[in-house]
C-alpha cells in the first residue's frame, strides 16, 4: 500500500470510490406534513444514548435538506434485507414528488411527527431536529429521538462498493 507523504486534492469521485469500501446500513429518511418527502441514505449514525441523539448527513442541494429544515423533524426507517426495492425507489430521482412517492410502499405515520415510517422496517426512529452543522457540500442534522420501534426481521440491508448486500443473524433481537 503506497502512503506517499505528499498531499494532493482528493476529488469527489475518489472520495466516493474510497468510501464505497466502507459497508453501511441503509435507511429511508422521511418528513411528514406539508413537506412530505422520502430519501434513501447511508450517512446515518447514533450520536448519544443520553440524551438519545442521531445524525444524518444530507447534501444541501437535496430536496430532503429543505424538507427537514422546514419541518424541524424527520423519521428514519432502518431497512431489512428484503427492502432493497424500497431503497432503490427512494434513491430514484424520477419517482413522483410529495405524497405520491409513498404510494409504492406500505407505511404508517409516525405517532409524534406524522413522518412516514415504512411498514416492516427492521427498526424506526422519530426525531426532532435539534442542531444543524454545515460541513462542505452537506449539512449534518442532529435529531433528538422522540420514539423508536423494532420490526421482526433479523437481516439488515447493507450498501458496499456500489451494491446492496445483507447481513443477518439467527440470534434473537
Amino acid at each position: 500500500m503506497d502512503l506517499a507523504p505528499e498531499l494532493s486534492a482528493v476529488t469527489p469521485a475518489e472520495m466516493r470510490s474510497t468510501l464505497g469500501r466502507f459497508a453501511t446500513g441503509v435507511v429511508v429518511l422521511s418528513v411528514g406534513g406539508e413537506h412530505i418527502h422520502g430519501m434513501t441514505a447511508n450517512a446515518f449514525s447514533s450520536v448519544s444514548l443520553d440524551p438519545p441523539l442521531v445524525l444524518c448527513c444530507i447534501a444541501r442541494t437535496a430536496t430532503m435538506h429543505r424538507a427537514i429544515t422546514a419541518s424541524g423533524h424527520f423519521a428514519t426507517s432502518v431497512l431489512h434485507a428484503d427492502q432493497e426495492g424500497s431503497a432503490r425507489h427512494f434513491a430514484d430521482r424520477t419517482r413522483p414528488a410529495g405524497r405520491a412517492q409513498f404510494d409504492a410502499v406500505d407505511w404508517v405515520p409516525g405517532p409524534h411527527t406524522g413522518a412516514p415510517v415504512l411498514a416492516d422496517a427492521l427498526a424506526w426512529l422519530e426525531c426532532e431536529l435539534t442542531d444543524v452543522h454545515e460541513a462542505g457540500d452537506h449539512s449534518v442534522f442532529i435529531g433528538r429521538v422522540l420514539a423508536t420501534g423494532k420490526g421482526t426481521g433479523q437481516a439488515g440491508l447493507l450498501f458496499f462498493n456500489g451494491a446492496y448486500g445483507q447481513v443477518g443473524t439467527t440470534e434473537g433481537p
